[in-house]
């Protein structure tokens, strides 16, 4: 299974931005990375530059490498909607993706690892596939033997983020992929746009 597995500080710095999570490194030198470090000058980039980065940043984001990637953005240019908005929300319904934002792990690669290592189940079956693509109306809960996983149990108490497209129940430990995020309600600060005209040409 495929998967980025570099330098995770470095890469929210050329970002200029904490994409990862939490990240006492980045914010001690926020700023590019590079031999020069905050005194380089940096001159103007490039159309293609700047739609390249933006792509960058939503791999990295997701934790996705380029050729799932494209075919994400295959699948989104041939649905019904703007491809851009289509791609992001095919990111956000991933299941590694909800249960990040369920609050089971404080980061999208520990949520990716609680799915590969069978704790996750949709509809009551275990799914060990992190890009697994959920539906609207999909269950998605820990595995009974898991709910007592101190990982788990961490993350949720110090979870405090809703999302309007998801619910969720700490007792039971399960919660309902609600709907399709619109545009507005994903926090991702990425201009999908950049990413349809790099794509397109």
């Amino acid at each position: 299974m495929a998967r980025y597995t570099g330098p995770k500080t470095k890469i929210a710095r050329k970002f200029g931005e904490a994409i990862f999570g939490d990240d006492k490194a980045f914010e001690k030198r926020n700023y590019p990375p590079g031999q020069h470090g905050a005194n380089k000058r940096r001159g103007k980039k490039s159309e293609y530059a700047i739609q390249l980065m933006e792509k960058q940043k939503a791999k990295y984001t997701y934790g996705i490498l380029e050729k799932q990637f494209r075919n994400m953005f295959k699948k989104a240019t041939a649905a019904q909607g703007i491809t851009g908005q289509v791609l992001l929300q095919l990111c956000e319904s991933r299941l590694d993706n909800v249960a990040y934002r369920m609050g089971l792990s404080p980061s999208r690669s520990g949520a990716r690892q609680l799915v590969s290592h069978r704790h996750i189940t949709v509809n009551g079956e275990i799914v060990n596939i992190p890009s697994y693509q959920l539906k609207a109306g999909d269950v998605v809960a820990v595995r009974e033997k898991s709910k007592s996983l101190e990982s788990i149990q961490s993350s949720l108490a110090n979870s405090s983020n809703v999302f309007e497209w998801i619910t969720w129940n700490n007792d039971t430990k399960q919660g309902t992929y609600v709907s399709i995020p619109e545009r507005i309600q994903i926090p991702e600060n990425i201009n999908e746009q950049y990413i349809v005209e790099l794509y397109s040409k």
